[in-house]
């Protein structure tokens, strides 16, 4: 494997790696809405902000809400899941090639 399949491969783990810290951010602004949190507290505006575009986005395309508890997250994470193996497979190839 060339240099340039080396370095493919190495953005293709920074670029997984911000998707999984993504997810632990969708992960722990989910346990939050169970405990109702301070609306005030700057940590949880940040995650607030933060998780609310993409919320809003999935939302846009089905209904998230089952007797009241909301499935927006957990759509998220297995679709961002699928997009870490998709883009994984196809950097290796990618890689392999040059």
């Amino acid at each position: 494997m060339s240099n340039l399949g080396i370095a493919i491969l190495q953005l293709g783990g920074i670029f997984t790696g911000l998707i999984n810290i993504y997810i632990w951010v969708l992960i722990i602004a989910a346990l939050l809405s169970f405990v109702n949190p301070d609306p005030y507290n700057p940590i949880v505006q940040f995650l607030h902000r933060i998780t609310q575009p993409a919320y809003i986005f999935v939302r846009r395309f089905m209904r998230t809400d089952f007797n009241g508890l909301d499935i927006a997250p957990l759509v998220l994470i297995i679709g961002l899941q699928v997009v870490i193996v998709i883009v994984q497979y196809i950097l290796s190839v990618l890689a392999s090639s040059v």
